[in-house]
């Protein structure tokens, strides 16, 4: 009896210890502190015996990663994620968005099939593919994706923004403004602002442009893809310090340094 009480005490101490380190990798996550995040998804994923959650927190570990820049790392954590739950489909996301960043969209093609087959209502698998369909010019199988994404999930924002970005990417500024004033009408969002800063910007107008821009950056301090914008804005009007400031704001939050090398050069050069 005494050896029985004393595995339950036992057994209830390291569960919760498992609790507050799952606790505080998840508030550094909402912090973006990734270097932080990724310790303590390395420290879960290694004593993590239940192979579903261990799964959870290389997958975990592979975005903190990914966010430090480490594409490598990221990688390998993505599958050791996959090896040891073959059956999760936000695994399978991460690796194709991974590999379509870097150029690989076969590769990328190929997870989002073998994701599908795991799980056919998984929006990032279908946001990953329109995003690619898009970048190869087959603009009715990407408008198809997002569309699909609105039969089962139709409140879908990404889905949303996503077919306005098709009408912007093809020219038909207009119908992505329209688009996005419905949109923020109906749910003020940064997301959105940020969105619709960018069909400003395409406009070059940029008083609107930067004014949303600035209201996305006030609703969400955090969202690292709105002082991608506001620089690119700059860097337009000359204002190439303001610019790097901006796109360093946007590193620090996780944006990989990598995809800006452009932009870098240009405010760095004047």
């Amino acid at each position: 009896m005494r050896k029985l009480l004393l595995l339950v005490v036992s057994i209830s101490f390291t569960s919760g210890l498992y609790a507050q380190d799952k606790k505080q990798a998840e508030e550094c996550f909402k912090k973006a502190d990734y270097k932080c995040a990724e310790e303590q998804y390395s420290k879960l994923a290694e004593k993590e015996q239940i192979q579903k959650f261990q799964s959870e927190y290389y997958n975990n570990l592979g975005t903190a990663q990914r966010r430090l820049g480490k594409t490598s790392q990221a990688f390998k954590s993505y599958e050791s994620a996959l090896k040891t739950n073959p059956m999760s489909a936000p695994v399978y996301a991460n690796l194709a968005s991974l590999h379509s960043q870097k150029g690989n969209k076969v590769k990328a093609l190929e997870y989002i099939e073998k994701g599908l087959q795991v799980d056919d209502k998984n929006p990032d698998l279908y946001l990953t593919r329109s995003k690619i369909y898009d970048s190869q010019g087959k603009k009715e199988q990407a408008m198809q994706d997002l569309n699909q994404i609105l039969t089962f999930a139709p409140d879908n924002i990404f889905a949303k923004t996503g077919l306005a970005n098709l009408k912007k990417n093809n020219g038909d500024l207009n119908g992505a403004l329209k688009d996005y004033n419905t949109l923020i009408a109906e749910k003020p969002e940064s997301l959105l602002y940020n969105g619709r800063a960018d069909v400003y910007f395409k406009m070059k107008k940029y008083k609107e442009a930067l004014s949303d821009v600035n209201k996305a950056v006030s609703i969400d301090p955090k969202f690292a893809q709105s002082y991608v914008t506001k620089a690119l804005i700059l860097l337009d009007t000359a204002k190439p310090k303001e610019a790097c400031e901006n796109l360093d704001k946007a590193v620090n939050l996780g944006y990989e340094k990598a995809i800006l090398a452009e932009y870098y050069t240009k405010c760095t050069k004047k």
